[in-house]
């Protein structure tokens, strides 16, 4: 529609008549009212409108009650309709004006996911260590408890006795050197 179009006076009784138009108004909230009084003006039910069964749209809740709903269903009272508050509270410049922040969320999200599996990681790579120092112990208690049996005299002479080596049955013999005196 052209501007010259826009401002001829022909409809006189819509509520954007003389008005800036709806993608030159500065809020959402001010977009809505001029949607509402608009569709109510033309008949036209939907969730925003709010009208009351039986009755014709020119009998429909007027704007100021319609904002007083709309107070009370931010108060946390909820309404008949969660699409249209949906859509009011994520709407693309929402999503524009704080998408740096969510990129660091999601970028949080990533470190947290990989710090989990960093830390199961660890934790497999601690269970698995400690398997084998355990390992490594009962094979160093069994190798010592061999040595010290085998160390023992007695088995000494058994282990000995193939090469012809024999224990000793009288005492050892001390040699003195005879040249000091």
């Amino acid at each position: 529609m052209s501007e010259a179009n826009h401002n001829t006076g022909k409809n006189k009784d819509l509520p954007w008549e003389g008005k800036p138009r709806k993608a030159e108004l500065d809020t959402e909230a001010e977009n809505d009212v001029w949607e509402r009084e608009a569709k109510r003006r033309a008949g036209v039910a939907d969730v925003g409108t709010r009208m009351k069964p039986g009755k014709k749209s020119e009998e429909n809740d007027t704007g100021e009650e319609m904002e007083e709903e709309d107070a009370e269903k931010s108060e946390g009272k909820k309404g008949p309709g969660p699409k249209g508050r949906r859509k009011r509270f994520i709407s693309y410049r929402l999503v524009m004006s704080n998408l740096p922040f969510l990129l660091f969320l999601a970028a949080l999200a990533v470190v947290y996911i990989y710090n989990g599996h960093y830390a199961d990681k660890i934790v497999r790579d601690i269970n698995r260590t400690s398997k084998e120092l355990k390992e490594l112990q009962y094979e160093y208690k069994t190798l010592k408890s061999e040595v010290m049996f085998r160390s023992k005299q007695s088995e000494l002479a058994k282990a000995v006795a193939p090469f012809g080596l024999k224990e000793l049955i009288a005492p050892p013999v001390v040699i003195v050197d005879s040249t000091k005196k």
